[in-house]
């Protein structure tokens, strides 16, 4: 069955129409990895709303064809410039930006390329062979199980959150809460509608996710105001083979470092920007003379980041399909496609409807051949995207993320929900807040619920001493204490936390005794904001009927715990739980602006969010469109030194190719606006329904 299975995924797949859509998603995908900042995270939350009217199979390979090549063309800046395209990238400029000084990117690129088709397709036949394992294993899971997965998935995001253990955990159970607006399915309940319609089918994805990750990146690209590479160098072609023959040379270096991102990627939480790191540790450690070569342009340094971190995609989809938890950021976001497409992860997935998972399986496997091949052909032009100025790029990006978050409802509150989170993920951004936790929380918000539910129902509290479910929990209790029980020992070997002290001294030295007091202070503000969303939730849920609030509050409980601890590291014992409460925010948060003062990076955003707010009255007053005719120009025009004439000879061909795509080719149906509301006539005119 399973071969027949693979075959009809494969004729699905070879249909001409999905088929040019899994290219198109190669392209996408390609043209969003060489930017940096964006990432395949933020290609996702882009193009998923616009997967709504596809059937299940084109769409998730369409997604797929994107999520697999970011990691390909993000080493382009990587080698070009030093700068990570996406965060898988960041161990490939050790070895790959070395190499271009030294006149040698195209072997770079030629290896980098040929290890990432490599990696890439060893993940899909990881996932391929997990299949027969993962049935039967599957078949003894019950109810009960499946929610200690879920919450061991969330745990373990939180736990590999760059340290910040105490901050991942309290943003998950913001996602969870996230999730549980609207009508609760049990009972009827209305959970913080507020009497609005909007909210009746609570919050939607697409523009919860945009906000969370397009917009922060966004808002620092503007606030940085430059570019985010120089001058793009062409690269001889012909040297790209002589990076061919090195990973032929060492392909059993290939095999092991794809062998760690498959099965590191396979857990769910740990993401690119640890995979690719241990797999360079590992080649580092284990090959000969590399402790003295590498990092100083070996290209068996940028073999080890490539294969590993294409080969994680394979890896990460094995629990999303098995368990649907997603193996990071990215899976959450397929997940969720999953759901809307009526796609439940899990038992069915591994049977009667594994010519789905099969079609996941072909769409990796062509998505790297493919993306690989483009990258060969076009790494010159590509790289030119990275030199595209953030006062032009912003406003262009900017347009077609709110015709996405448009589709969450296809309400005008979708934008305000978009720049309402997308404030709170920017503030997270900085001050070293993970938001992958957040999203995964809101993602299996509906499933945990449920599935707590249903364990209630069924077993009352009996589930909870069930042999799967405590083994389980000690794990989740392990991995949530692994940090303190570390730093205890350490104490009690006499060694303190000198160390870790020194390393705070260090990393604080870098920052002005300025830098320091504002981030003190905003990461202290959004721990105040955390606590006091938590406890408003207990408060306002207590009426409830039990089915309505068993979630709620057990996540609210969670994440004042969460708080609790936090204060105990500020205000108590900081050398004893400082580590594990992460207060040093210093360490863990975005330093893309550390080139301006706090006072000049609150000046400009300040500048950059009324532009972003104007945008969203623009659209209210005149229509998208409209809108976005009047703003790419003004806005180019202003934070650019482009004048009037090339800002609307930018905007013009944009605009048009908005209207021909989102309007004529998909049939988007567009917000009405205040000036359709009153001039009607207006309506009437085909070019001006818009309006």
């Amino acid at each position: 069955m399973i071969v027949e299975k693979a075959l009809i995924a494969l004729s699905a797949i070879a249909d001409p129409e999905r088929f040019v859509f899994i290219i198109l998603g190669v392209v996408i995908g390609l043209f969003v990895g060489v930017i940096p900042g964006i990432g395949g995270l933020v290609g996702l939350a882009l193009v998923l709303p616009f997967t709504f009217s596809m059937d299940p199979f084109t769409a998730l390979a369409f997604l797929i064809g994107l999520s697999a090549v970011t990691v390909t063309s993000d080493t382009i800046p990587a080698v070009l410039f030093g700068v990570p395209g996406t965060v898988g990238s960041a161990a490939t400029v050790m070895d790959g930006h070395p190499m271009a000084k030294k006149g040698e990117a195209g072997r770079a690129f030629g290896a980098a390329f040929t290890a990432s088709v490599c990696g890439g397709i060893f993940g899909a036949a990881l996932l391929a062979a997990s299949i027969p394992i993962l049935r039967p294993f599957m078949l003894a899971i019950g109810t009960p199980e499946l929610l200690a997965i879920c919450a061991l998935g969330l745990t373990l995001v939180a736990a590999l959150s760059k340290g910040a253990v105490m901050k991942g955990l309290a943003a998950a159970c913001l996602g969870i809460l996230f999730a549980a607006v609207g009508d609760e399915e049990q009972t009827g309940e209305l959970r913080w509608t507020f009497d609005s319609l909007y909210l009746l089918d609570g919050l939607p994805l697409v523009p919860l996710a945009l906000g969370l990750f397009a917009i922060p990146e966004l808002l620092d690209l503007a606030i940085s105001k430059k570019s985010v590479a120089g001058k793009a160098e062409r690269q001889d072609r012909w040297q790209q083979w002589l990076g061919v023959k090195d990973v032929l040379k060492n392909w059993s270096l290939v095999l092991r470092c794809s062998s760690i991102g498959s099965l590191l990627g396979s857990i769910p939480g740990i993401g690119a920007a640890v995979i690719d790191w241990i797999a360079y540790g590992y080649a580092a450690r284990t090959l000969p003379g590399a402790r003295e070569s590498f990092g100083t342009g070996d290209v068996r340094g940028v073999i080890a980041s490539e294969s590993s971190n294409n080969a994680k995609e394979g890896g990460a989809l094995v629990p999303t399909l098995a368990f649907g938890v997603p193996g990071s950021a990215s899976m959450a976001l397929l997940l969720g496609a999953f759901l809307i497409h009526g796609i439940a992860p899990g038992p069915k997935l591994l049977g009667e409807q594994l010519d789905i998972t099969f079609t996941l399986i072909w769409s990796v496997a062509i998505a790297n051949i493919v993306g690989a091949g483009l990258c060969f052909l076009f790494a010159n032009e590509l790289a030119k995207i990275a030199t595209i100025r953030a006062g032009i790029l912003v406003p262009l990006v900017l347009a077609v993320t709110y015709i996405g978050a448009y589709q969450g409802s296809r309400d005008i509150l979708d934008l305000f929900v978009l720049l309402g989170v997308g404030l709170l993920g920017w503030f997270m951004k900085r001050q070293g807040w993970p938001r992958p936790p957040l999203v995964l929380g809101f993602v299996l918000g509906g499933l945990i619920e449920d599935y707590l539910f249903i364990s209630m129902t069924r077993y009352e509290f009996a589930w909870l001493l069930r042999p799967g479910v405590m083994v389980i929990t000690i794990i989740l209790v392990l991995v949530l204490l692994r940090p303190l029980l570390g730093l205890l020992w350490s104490m009690i070997r006499g060694k303190g936390t000198a160390d870790d002290d020194a390393a705070d001294t260090q990393g604080n030295s870098e920052q002005s005794s300025g830098t320091k007091k504002a981030t003190a202070v905003s990461d202290q503000l959004l721990w105040a904001f955390y606590a006091v969303m938590f406890a408003w939730a207990i408060l306002s849920s207590g009426n409830w009927e039990f089915e309505a609030l068993l979630m709620p509050q057990t996540v609210s409980f969670i994440g004042l715990a969460a708080a609790a601890f936090w204060v105990a590291s500020v205000f108590l014992a900081k050398p004893l739980f400082a580590k594990f409460g992460q207060t040093d925010a210093v360490i863990a948060r975005d330093k893309s602006l550390d080139h301006l003062t706090p006072l000049e990076i609150r000046r400009s955003a300040v500048i950059q969010i009324a532009w972003f707010v104007g945008l969203y009255i623009l659209v209210i007053l005149v229509g998208v469109l409209p809108a976005m005719a009047i703003f790419i120009p003004l806005y180019i025009s202003r934070e650019t030194d482009v004048g009037w004439l090339k800002s609307i000879l930018i905007a013009v061909p944009a605009v048009i190719g908005m209207f021909l795509l989102f309007d004529r080719a998909l049939h988007m149906p567009w917000p009405t606006s205040l000036l359709g509301d009153a001039f009607p006539v207006l309506r009437s005119l085909t070019w001006l329904r818009i309006l």
